[in-house]
């Protein structure tokens, strides 16, 4: 496939028809939002505006959320108009964090994931245990609280309409690199999450392990097109694996509403 037309898929299938479970999907004039029925934030996946018009539906946006008291994020795209959306976000009192890749890997064409040797230790998990596994795993590496991310992957590991899978490598009994991928459903995308490794044991091929044990089953359930957003760090290694970048997203999160 060629970079438009993966591009416009990518808009059409996972930013304005998108629906995630635990959250209830609508449709304006200018926006696709999704509210959450959970304790997760509320996110706006695409809008169309113009300079005209942006800061008016910008205003509504956090009215609609306040009457909620939701929290929200607002992913900003580089190709989204108005140009200084961004900044006119951030004028509202959202927080900026940091830009994320959009990488897509195109299983269609000649693709070097299906020929990677996935080693031995990597496996998919099948137990709520090794969701805690992976979790202490984040919080060791990364020395952060990720009992959120445990639960939402608890409840959607449970939640066969999520279409949620799990990998890891143990060593010993140990869990050692992890990561997981989310079948989106009606679309041709598979997205790739985690990928994160013990320093200890990083440069011996888990990472590619993960990444191609996770192309495979994405192929052979019919899913042509693997999709990351990538930290500064990932962009580089996910090239070597043959991911292309085709634009870059800010998430904006708005202040909390109480």
């Amino acid at each position: 496939m060629n970079r438009d037309t993966i591009l416009e898929l990518f808009n059409q299938h996972l930013r304005i028809e998108i629906n995630e479970p635990n959250s209830r999907r609508e449709k304006t004039d200018s926006v696709v939002r999704k509210v959450s029925l959970s304790n997760e934030p509320g996110f706006i996946s695409y809008s169309e505006m113009n300079e005209s018009n942006a800061d008016k539906v910008i205003e509504e946006q956090i009215n609609f959320y306040k009457n909620l008291k939701q929290q929200f994020e607002w992913k900003v795209f580089d190709y989204d108009q108005p140009t200084d959306l961004k900044e006119r976000l951030q004028k509202k009192g959202f927080t900026l964090e940091e830009s994320e890749a959009l990488m897509i890997s195109d299983l269609t064409e000649a693709n070097q994931l299906l020929d990677t040797q996935i080693l031995p230790e990597v496996r998919r998990l099948t137990t709520e245990q090794e969701i805690w596994d992976i979790i202490k795993l984040e919080e060791d590496i990364w020395n952060e609280n990720y009992q959120d991310l445990g639960q939402r992957l608890v409840r959607d590991f449970n939640d066969s309409s999520a279409h949620l899978s799990l990998y890891g490598a143990y060593i010993h009994g140990k869990i050692v690199s992890a990561a997981w991928m989310y079948l989106h459903e009606g679309t041709p995308f598979a997205s790739l999450w985690g990928g994160s490794t013990l320093a200890e044991y990083r440069k011996r091929g888990y990472y590619s392990s993960l990444l191609a044990i996770r192309a495979r089953a994405a192929s052979e359930k019919g899913y042509p097109l693997l999709i990351v957003d990538a930290s500064s760090m990932s962009k580089p290694i996910l090239e070597k694996h043959g991911f292309i970048c085709y634009g870059y997203s800010t998430p904006c999160m708005s202040p909390k509403f109480t």
